[in-house]
């Protein structure tokens, strides 16, 4: 529905398809204000909109709406890849049409968008009467909450990007930016994460409180301390706000990849994967990066872990440090990292060869250090030498506190930063090559548009073991991190008492991350022989685990204490089922009324009694029993520990 008018004082109210959400939008003065409800509770509070821009006057205030339409939306969107296969998007659309009363009338659109789970809205601007192309200074966008909501937060413009601990406290200690998801909870019960969809060309989203005491965008500056410089027409990322009566719902929420576009050409030569890697020899010092004596990446150890590989019925493997680069201090040194040369002790035709005789897919690594520069001037070879050699994944990795190009220094969540992330993965989809990015920009759900994009890591994975992970991190991840999205966390290290990485887990805890904790590209992480001569009944689950899911069912959890989910395979009727606890040890009872009709066998590794993630970490009891939706499981979990089960329909 089109209205045609001109008015200077507007109150509308956008109403979710189920009536429980509701946002309010007005124009009041000339200024932009909205505000959220869910069962005609305030969540959010009148909160402003609009944009500070270079050599302009502000595009916030003495604004008129000139016309409004209105339409519903409901349809089911089918994912080829992910932790559901279908997903919901059905909502209400109201779209605001904006005019300047005076200055150069310049003219903006707000367009909302209200589900049953969230709000989510972006700004779009058309080209001026005056200019084509606009540098924003800054955006106004507040979510004015309470400030005595609890937030569960990381912070932003650190050097190690986003790999930090997540810490609870109160919106009134947000004085300094943190990333998104930003997950709360209201002091009237309701669950949120505000968050960003289909970021491109911008800078990423972060949040903190301004002087109006209204948590606002931080968008990442670029190194001239502007946010963007855009050609109109342009369209910012869509604003979200996740809603959920509860934690553990909160983690259904599927609304970022609603929000994206549909991909614009065929993926279906997209395949998810699980695979092993020389790495994590590495990091419990047995091989280096660096050639030398105990280089890890030479012809003979690939030729070795493709021979177990296949021994192992696992599709691929990973290899690092193949190419020039890595000598010395490569951190300092990666504007040298060649992309197309590989040591003299590391074949990679030879490698490529014997690999797809033995039906092994090959996970090539290009390690930037942030050099962008550098990276971006190989990028079409490098790319051209994996495809030439039939090598259909990379691992990208970011590993620099900053990015360098041009003697410039930006952040990786910049303008920049976003724009060379897109720029690989458009290219990758030309060359039908599929991504794991490292130090990435975080999801927004544009794996929606480019599938090939099959993880990201944006969080503190195992690699920070040895003392830098609680058993509470995990607990975090579902409810925080992975809402933007699935996550390389490198699991399976089974070696859980290596001196050198002392893990602060039990045994059938990395287990369960195979299920809590979703990645397209899942990396069995650990060396070959650990699986192979010490846990071969344990790797039977981490080779049975899918990476790839019909459905997703969590079922218990708090924020950064346990959770405990249940997934579908896509190709079957089998279930997955894992659990994780912080130090916390607990008993868990499971329903099983979601399974389908008939008989299951249940292969379950659970935490024996006396397990802890530091005193007994290899406590682990396995049990093999059959059950069907009216049965029940009750579990437990000992502190850092945790639960695996398949469930295999017969």
């Amino acid at each position: 529905m089109l209205n045609w008018f001109s008015r200077n004082e507007v109150e509308r109210d956008i109403i979710s398809p189920n009536s429980r959400v509701r946002c309010h939008f007005s124009l009041k003065n000339g200024q932009l204000l909205y505000s959220v409800y869910k069962n005609d509770k305030l969540i959010i509070r009148p909160s402003r909109l609009g944009f500070l821009i270079c050599g302009e006057e502000p595009l916030v205030n003495n604004l008129k709406l000139v016309r409004e339409q209105k339409k519903k939306h409901s349809e089911v969107i089918e994912l080829p890849w992910g932790e559901d296969r279908y997903i919901n998007n059905n909502y209400n659309e109201s779209t605001f049409y904006l005019a300047e009363k005076k200055n150069d009338k310049r003219i903006m659109t707000l367009r909302f968008r209200i589900f049953d789970n969230g709000v989510a809205f972006r700004y779009e601007i058309p080209p001026q009467p005056k200019f084509s192309q606009i540098t924003i200074k800054e955006e106004l966008t507040e979510f004015n909450l309470d400030l005595n909501t609890i937030a569960w937060k990381i912070p932003a413009y650190q050097p190690d990007r986003y790999e930090y601990n997540y810490e609870k406290t109160n919106v009134f200690n947000l004085n300094h930016s943190v990333h998104t998801p930003l997950t709360l909870k209201t002091p009237n019960g309701f669950y949120l994460s505000i968050h960003e969809a289909a970021l491109y060309n911008y800078g990423s989203m972060t949040i903190k409180l301004n002087s109006r005491q209204a948590l606002t965008t931080d968008i990442t500056p670029l190194s001239d301390g502007t946010k963007a410089h855009v050609s109109l027409p342009f369209n910012t990322p869509w604003r979200l706000v996740m809603l959920a009566d509860s934690a553990i719902e909160l983690t259904t929420n599927r609304i970022m990849y609603a929000l994206n576009d549909p991909p614009s050409s065929d993926f279906s030569w997209v395949k998810t994967l699980k695979f092993i890697g020389i790495w994590w020899a590495m990091y419990v010092g047995e091989w280096t990066w660096a050639p030398g004596e105990r280089h890890g990446a030479t012809t003979e150890h690939a030729r070795e872990y493709i021979d177990a590989a296949v021994r192992l019925g696992i599709q691929g493997l990973l290899i690092e440090g193949w190419n020039e680069g890595w000598e010395g201090d490569w951190l300092e040194n990666g504007v040298n990292n060649k992309f197309t040369v590989a040591t003299p002790d590391f074949n990679l035709e030879e490698v490529a060869s014997y690999a797809r005789s033995q039906n092994i897919e090959l996970v090539g690594h290009h390690e930037t250090v942030g050099f962008i520069d550098n990276y971006e001037k190989q990028l079409e070879a490098a790319y051209n030498y994996y495809a030439a050699n039939g090598i259909q994944y990379i691992k990208t990795g970011y590993a620099g506190s900053m990015m360098t190009i041009n003697g410039r220094r930006e952040f990786h969540h910049s303008q920049l930063g976003v724009n060379h992330y897109q720029k690989t993965v458009e290219l990758a989809s030309r060359k039908k090559i599929m991504l794991d990015i490292h130090e990435p920009i975080k999801g927004t759900g544009i794996e929606r548009t480019f599938p090939n994009l099959l993880s990201r890591e944006g969080a503190r994975g195992q690699e920070y073991e040895g003392g830098a992970l609680s058993p509470s991190h995990a607990c975090y991840l579902p409810y925080t991190r992975l809402l933007s999205g699935g996550m390389d966390y490198t699991s399976g290290i089974l070696d859980l008492a290596n001196s050198v990485k002392r893990m602060s887990t039990t045994l059938a805890r990395q287990l369960a991350y195979f299920v809590t904790i979703y990645s397209g590209m899942q990396m069995a992480a650990d060396r070959p022989f650990i699986y192979e001569e010490r846990f071969p009944s344990e790797f039977e689950f981490i080779r049975a685990v899918p990476t790839n899911f019909d459905r997703t069912l969590p079922l218990a959890g708090e924020i950064g204490e346990y959770y405990v989910v249940a997934r579908k395979d896509h190709d079957s009727a089998d279930w997955y089922i894992g659990g994780v606890t912080d130090e916390t040890p607990r008993r868990v009872h499971i329903p099983l009324d979601f399974l389908d009709s008939g008989a299951y066998e249940a292969t379950i590794f659970a935490d024996s009694d006396d397990a802890h993630y530091r005193d007994n970490q290899f406590g682990i009891v396995k049990q093999n029993k059959h059950v069907g939706r009216t049965d029940s499981l009750d579990l437990y979990m000992a502190p850092g520990g945790g639960f695996a089960i398949q469930l295999r329909h017969i």
